[in-house]
């Protein structure tokens, strides 16, 4: 990990740090520099982000490294640096997946075959959907079609949650023997 940090660190020298300054960041790293990593590894669990990460953090340390009152302090303050680094890493590589997976997939084409398939497929559903007991139809209409949420159609048809559940239950399972 020292080589990794030195070399993200090579020609960042800041003008108001002396040799003295350099040396005594240095010093430190060796001391600590692994730790970096580890607490990097702690939060994101995968290698090549957490030495991204320890590597990033080591670099804005060193480019601040002058205004540490402290030197006793180095090790606390990398450690903070580091962690909020990688949970700033885990939440933007959170928000890219959400935002990958939100994205809707381009349409496919539809041929003359598959729109008649689908047609057949949905004239079927409702016929199955049609045989159902009352009470299992007016349910998997209401939640399944509707859109209605489990609480919502309990308060709709004054009956307990659970007996929606159950019944959109077996309603469901009847519609999946019956389709097959």
């Amino acid at each position: 990990m020292h080589e990794m940090a030195a070399a993200a660190l090579q020609g960042r020298v800041s003008l108001a740090q002396t040799d003295s300054g350099a040396r005594d960041f240095e010093a430190l790293v060796e001391d600590c520099g692994n730790l970096a990593f580890r607490v990097a590894y702690s939060v994101l669990r995968q290698r090549e982000d957490a030495e991204d990460v320890a590597q990033e953090a080591l670099v804005r340390c060193y480019e601040r490294f002058g205004s540490l009152r402290e030197r006793g302090r180095f090790r606390p303050w990398l450690i903070r640096a580091c962690w909020r680094l990688a949970l700033d890493h885990r939440r933007s590589r959170l928000r890219r997946l959400r935002r990958d997976l939100a994205a809707p997939l381009p349409p496919t084409p539809l041929d003359a075959e598959q729109i008649a398939v689908d047609s057949q497929f949905q004239k079927r559903l409702w016929e199955e959907i049609d045989a159902l007991p009352e009470k299992l139809r007016l349910v998997i209409v209401l939640t399944g079609i509707e859109g209605h949420a489990g609480g919502e159609v309990a308060a709709l048809l004054g009956l307990p949650e659970g007996t929606v559940k159950s019944r959109l239950f077996l309603a469901r399972r009847r519609l999946a023997e019956r389709l097959r």
